[in-house]
């Protein structure tokens, strides 16, 4: 459910009363919080089809929407590890998560990164990357959530193989892509015109690029930001990877917010977020918007369905 004071909850609710019968949904939350939810977004409960699993975690005498506390970040918290143990137990085949404050998580007490750290973590996986997607464009970023003074020295070869093989792999796999196109950004303006605005592109980036296509990988680049993630949308490459968070994320909200989710490559199951944050300025009124959440829902049912053909057939084939 995400954030409880944030508006996911709202979005969760009328994406759910959207999508009926696209899949047996489980809702992991609050159930008084979700009632509220659902009411203002004048949306049904969750009913035929859908399963509550009701961790009752949050006090409704002084609750309200848009004003978040500690309390909630812990609530999100433990939404999130009910999700993991369902997924263990494989009662549930793919995750979509709301969004939470990394803030009021951190203020409860628990070091938290952000989900993809820390779904990674608890499925002890190392090899991972956050794909950012909308109908016009699937970019895979090679560094994630720090700050931008820290992105040049994050930006290693290992780093920069695993995002561009992830992003080689899971298109084919999740998206059907049998042959994926794959376009690279420069880190520096005009990926440093040959290194005369920088040396990443010239002495990690291009050699790497180099490595990869004589594997077989059809990947060009590097190139100026703009033109690579233009060029993406218009059709030319499959995927885009982008050096850091905001070089991406620009990208997909100005292009289309509105179909945005947040993918998860190398995990064992499917996982999907909403590309918008919890939104703790416009909770509980009609400005609540579903349309990501309820894009991170379709794409989550879409991929986690070819996800169990793909691990289908390699299970004949052993």
């Amino acid at each position: 459910m995400g954030d409880p004071a944030s508006a996911s909850p709202q979005a969760l609710a009328a994406s759910l009363s959207r999508l009926a019968g696209l899949a047996r949904f489980v809702v992991i939350g609050d159930a008084g919080v979700y009632r509220k939810a659902a009411r203002i977004a004048k949306a049904s409960t969750c009913g035929a089809g859908c399963d509550f699993l009701d961790l009752k975690n949050v006090p409704l005498s002084k609750f309200s929407f848009g004003r978040p506390k500690a309390a909630y970040g812990r609530a999100s918290l433990e939404y999130i590890d009910a999700a993991l143990g369902l997924l263990r137990e494989r009662r549930i085949d793919c995750l979509v998560t709301g969004p939470v404050s990394k803030e009021h998580v951190n203020a409860a007490g628990v070091h938290f990164t952000g989900h993809t750290e820390y779904i990674a973590a608890a499925f002890k996986t190392a090899d991972y990357a956050m794909m950012l997607l909308n109908n016009k464009l699937k970019v895979t970023l090679a560094t994630r959530h720090i700050a931008l003074e820290k992105v040049s020295r994050a930006l290693n070869a290992k780093a920069f193989r695993s995002a561009a093989a992830l992003t080689h792999k899971w298109l084919k796999v999740l998206f059907a892509l049998r042959s994926p196109r794959i376009v690279v950004c420069g880190l520096n303006p005009h990926a440093s015109d040959n290194g005369l605005i920088g040396n990443n592109e010239n002495i990690l980036i291009k050699p790497l690029i180099r490595s990869l296509r004589a594997r077989g990988v059809r990947i060009e680049g590097p190139i100026s930001a703009e033109a690579a993630l233009l060029k993406t949308a218009e059709g030319a490459y499959d995927a885009a990877i982008a050096m850091y968070h905001d070089q991406a994320m620009v990208a997909l909200k100005l292009s289309d917010a509105s179909s945005g989710v947040n993918l998860t490559l190398g995990l064992p199951f499917v996982r999907t977020s909403p590309l918008h944050g919890t939104a703790f300025d416009i909770a509980g009124t009609q400005k609540v918007s579903p349309a990501s959440f309820t894009a991170a829902i379709k794409t989550a049912a879409a991929c986690s369905l070819r996800y169990a053909r793909y691990r289908s057939s390699h299970a004949r084939r052993s």
